[in-house]
């Protein structure tokens, strides 16, 4: 059941932060109001790079891969446990 639960809450979350990408008006805005956010990304659920060794998307091998990131709304990667906007 807790299986289940973790990977519902992960489409939630993709759903919702797609959602929240494709409603953007002009994609400069977006990049302007985002920034990457090391060190939260779920395995196979980061954005483009993880490091050396990995290609894009979805190449993340670990939950909380250090030098895999995602785009967040800025102010939020700080607040997010584990969260850093330096590779690390």
């Amino acid at each position: 059941m807790a299986d289940q639960t973790s990977a519902l809450t992960k489409f939630a979350v993709a759903g919702a932060l797609t959602a929240a990408l494709a409603a953007a008006p002009v994609a400069g805005a977006l990049a302007a109001d985002m920034e990457k956010c090391y060190g939260v990304a779920k395995a196979g659920m980061n954005d483009c790079k993880a490091g050396e060794g990995t290609t894009c998307q979805g190449s993340s091998t670990e939950d909380g891969q250090k030098n895999a990131w995602v785009l967040t709304p800025k102010g939020l990667c700080e607040k997010l446990v584990g969260g850093s906007l330096e590779e690390m």
